[in-house]
């Protein structure tokens, strides 16, 4: 059986639903944040030296990354299904698995980690410069990415019903953690196809399945 090692409120939520709509049996290990730092506990890191999650186990074989897991998941018990067709698709599958952690995370988790500084003890002093730091950052150089991501992304889906054409595939479950994280800076009129592709993506059995054992992402 498949032992996935589950971070509350991370990337593994997409493994869950993956391993529920390919009807793998698997055992769920919840891991908890440090209440404080927000960080993976120690404990994850017997499992793997990194120490974050998601991990999952397969006999002898112990397996790190969102992609390596989604792509080992389909290769042995997939049996055709969650995987393009044509060339064309079989491209954008392979864009679209990479394009996620590799061009899309980025951007985000440093949007994340710049809008906790406010939050941070430091010196009264010093709350001023981190804050005008923040600002400076986050509308120079984070909110023009980002524009410019979404803005492609919409584009793109304004063209498929999904991202590799009309057939969920497992890009899409790699994708919708970005996505459905960066839910709240999305805009109603500028990102109306992305919004549309998540109403689909909620309404899927695997993923229905998911969020009744792990629980909903939590938006950025």
């Amino acid at each position: 059986m498949i032992i996935l090692h589950h971070l509350e409120q991370s990337r593994s939520q997409r493994i869950v639903w993956l391993l529920e709509s390919l009807a793998i049996p698997y055992q769920l290990v919840r891991h908890y944040r440090d209440p404080k730092t927000k960080l993976a506990p120690r404990e994850l890191k017997k499992i793997h030296s990194l120490g974050k999650a998601p991990i999952i186990e397969d006999g002898d074989v112990v397996i790190a990354e969102s992609g390596a897991i989604i792509e080992y998941l389909i290769d042995k018990y997939g049996d055709g299904t969650l995987t393009p067709n044509t060339d064309k698709e079989k491209g954008l599958y392979r864009y679209w698995m990479h394009y996620a952690e590799g061009s899309l995370m980025p951007p985000l988790v440093m949007s994340l980690i710049f809008s906790k500084i406010p939050e941070s003890p430091m010196p009264f002093f010093i709350r001023p410069v981190a804050k005008k730091l923040m600002k400076g950052v986050t509308e120079q150089f984070l909110a023009p990415q980002l524009r410019d991501h979404f803005a492609m992304i919409d584009s793109h889906l304004a063209k498929h019903t999904w991202l590799c054409g009309d057939t969920l595939t497992a890009a899409d479950i790699q994708m919708s953690f970005p996505l459905l994280a960066a839910r709240k800076q999305l805009d109603a009129q500028k990102h109306a196809n992305i919004l549309r592709y998540l109403e689909h993506v909620e309404q899927q059995p695997g993923y229905q399945n998911a969020l009744c054992v792990v629980g909903p992402l939590q938006a950025l």
